[in-house]
């Protein structure tokens, strides 16, 4: 097959589906890994897909990738910093914990404390987190969104102002260069900012595909976490910005 065609034809599976791993890929086309790998750079070089570890998606500044997806996007970079962050929870602590693949990874590697007590707007991290009797979990009211889980509202917003955390870890979509943090839907960055709010310490967590990552809603800026988690250096304009705003830099 002519590398134009299959070029095309790749196209055509990720906007389908809206990612699609490199062994998918393989088994598709019967072609070595090698193959693909050097088709997704070339089709990221072009702008036409964004790569990703183990495949490629197509990014949208209105639409977040399918759930089932995000979940196995970068999950090796996402347990590197959930097992760095979790470092810095104390047994006993009191913390938030927003929507995201990357907090839920986070909320598994929370399963070793011991004694915290926990306010989500996930419904995935509740589950999580209630296999332990000693934990204290409160789920937050509102709309829950069938396709993640998340929970998002005025209601929720009303909620989580009723409480002040030691600790507020909140994931997030993109990351723009000027440091503005975005994300898809209106009522979930409501939420957030809430939850920023009310936390003592807020713990930003995100992989190096969020740097430069378009979302059309603007949540704040990471100048307003207190440590940042990620598994690669950000731009230079967003490491300037964390060195004059004293937040913490952590690269796992």
């Amino acid at each position: 097959m002519a590398q134009k065609h299959r070029h095309d034809l790749i196209m055509e599976l990720i906007q389908k589906n809206g990612f699609v791993t490199t062994e998918q890929l393989v088994d598709h086309f019967q072609v070595t890994p090698q193959t693909i790998r050097r088709d997704l750079n070339q089709l990221a070089k072009q702008s036409r897909v964004r790569r990703h570890h183990g495949g490629a998606g197509i990014d949208s500044s209105t639409v977040n990738t399918a759930y089932q997806t995000r979940k196995i996007m970068e999950l090796e970079a996402k347990e590197r910093i959930a097992e760095s962050l979790v470092k810095m929870i104390p047994d006993g602590a009191s913390l938030f914990i927003n929507i995201g693949t990357t907090t839920e990874t986070i909320a598994r590697a929370l399963l070793n404390h011991n004694n915290l007590r926990v306010v989500t707007n996930n419904l995935h991290v509740a589950s999580i987190l209630a296999t332990r009797e000693d934990f204290n979990i409160i789920v937050a009211g509102g709309e829950v969104r069938n396709r993640d889980g998340g929970i998002v509202g005025e209601a929720t917003r009303d909620f989580i102002n009723q409480f002040k955390m030691d600790f507020g870890i909140v994931g997030i979509s993109g990351i723009h260069i000027d440091g503005s943090l975005l994300d898809f839907d209106y009522r979930e960055v409501r939420v957030a900012q809430t939850i920023i709010a009310n936390s003592q310490q807020v713990l930003l967590a995100a992989d190096h595909t969020k740097f430069g990552r378009n979302a059309m809603v603007r949540l704040g800026s990471i100048i307003q976490a207190d440590h940042f988690f990620t598994d690669q250096k950000p731009p230079h304009e967003i490491q300037q910005l964390l060195t004059e705003s004293d937040v913490k830099l952590h690269v796992v």
